[in-house]
């Protein structure tokens, strides 16, 4: 088997999956990439680099026998534009594109290496660790309880009538190698932080802080007595709507209501306004402000948090939300984009009010969620369950019927 990954946009959750592939695959794998860098830009024209740079080999197919898509929400928002696009080009405007395309595609979801998380859960997770993944604790066995919205999203894929909102595709957060050693566990004492003087997200002392150190920043509480802990695990950009997220995170706070947030994910060239305005303004309730380079770090981190929230308005699967439910989180998502086929209706929201009111309730009853049993499933997308599945795929023969 020889296999050609090519990814334009080598970061985040895009990386996880390369580095995962070529990993796992270990077979004649040729890996071409560019920086995590404008992802806008790079979906325009990296064909026109790639096409310069590749290797070229007789083993490479040039024409796709299969086209594969991480959720079926980003496969009909893939069919249902590329002819309005096509359009676009003046002199090359082909007919009937999605019927065409249409018998090439399958979904098989993003598979995420999930690591043993116990170590860093507090108690009352610990004690609901195996309902919660999914999984027996020999790590060794899958059990499948079913996919939320996995029967739906099998009707989408064999008729070309449905119908889903389409958007523009984009990275997730990621997780780089680089591991700290001599952290506390989660029972540690903690103390409240103070607010850092500079307001700059990626300046001063938030610079410094790439290690998420409990016993500096909680109180000696029990668990069930400490505020509610809020996580926002995605890239600090304008696509994953930090807005509407710190917007109802002050509105929390000028009703006097007590909680911690940890902001985490990575940061760029360029970031929105709104995150030094907002780190000024929620103070001693932010636990952690920045990214977490360290994977020991970042899981401990959601092990810790109570709730993560998404307020996207692109995405297309979100591994920074699965992997959060996975740490034990009651997920907070809105109900459009692929939310839908991946969380079950209760963890879905519709408007910024809706998600106030739930978050309001939380803050005053914590202990809600904190007994809450998740009613979807994560074993579904590990590499456990879909590893074999991305084997048979990349060791296919060519078709000759498409």
């Amino acid at each position: 088997m020889s296999v050609l990954l090519i990814e334009p946009f080598y970061g985040g959750s895009h990386k996880q999956l390369m580095d995962l592939l070529q990993e796992e695959l270990q077979e004649d794998c040729v890996l071409c990439t560019l920086p995590a860098k404008k992802w806008h830009w790079k979906a325009r024209t990296s064909a026109l680099y790639f096409m310069q740079t590749v290797p070229t080999s007789s083993k490479y197919s040039l024409v796709a026998d299969v086209v594969v898509f991480n959720s079926a929400f980003n496969m009909e928002s893939f069919l249902k534009s590329i002819g309005k696009f096509m359009k676009l080009i003046p002199d090359h405007r082909p007919k009937d594109l999605e019927k065409i395309i249409r018998p090439k595609c399958q979904v098989l979801y993003f598979p995420v290496r999930f690591p043993d998380v116990s170590r860093f859960m507090p108690e009352h997770k610990l004690a609901r660790l195996d309902k919660v993944i999914g999984v027996k604790r020999n790590g060794d066995a899958y059990q499948s309880e079913g996919l939320p919205g996995q029967e739906e999203s099998r009707a989408v894929m064999k008729t070309s009538d449905a119908h889903l909102e389409s958007g523009l595709c984009e990275p997730q957060p990621g997780l780089c190698t680089t591991q700290h050693e001599g952290l506390p566990s989660p029972a540690a004492a903690p103390v409240q932080a103070e607010a850092p003087q500079s307001t700059n997200p990626c300046q001063g002392e938030d610079k410094q802080r790439l290690t998420f150190n409990l016993s500096n920043i909680l109180s000696g509480l029990d668990y069930q007595q400490r505020p509610l802990h809020i996580a926002w695990p995605h890239r600090w950009e304008h696509d994953k709507d930090p807005e509407t997220f710190f917007k109802v995170l002050m509105k929390l706070k000028e009703q006097d209501l007590t909680f911690h947030v940890s902001v985490l994910g990575e940061t760029f060239s360029e970031i929105p306004d709104i995150f030094s305005e907002a780190r000024e303004v929620l103070g001693s309730s932010v636990l952690h402000w920045g990214y977490l380079p360290s994977k020991d770090d970042y899981f401990r981190a959601l092990c810790t948090a109570d709730v993560v929230i998404s307020t996207a308005k692109h995405e297309f699967f979100g591994v920074a939300m699965i992997e959060a439910v996975y740490c034990g989180c009651y997920p907070l998502c809105p109900k459009a984009l692929v939310y839908p086929e991946i969380f079950p209706a209760e963890y879905l929201y519709s408007t910024p009010e809706q998600l106030f009111k739930r978050l309001q309730n939380f803050c005053k009853r914590p202990d809600i969620v904190r007994r809450h049993l998740y009613k979807g499933e994560t074993a579904g997308f590990s590499w456990a369950a879909l590893g074999s599945k991305f084997r048979s795929l990349l060791a296919a023969e060519p078709r000759e019927d498409l």
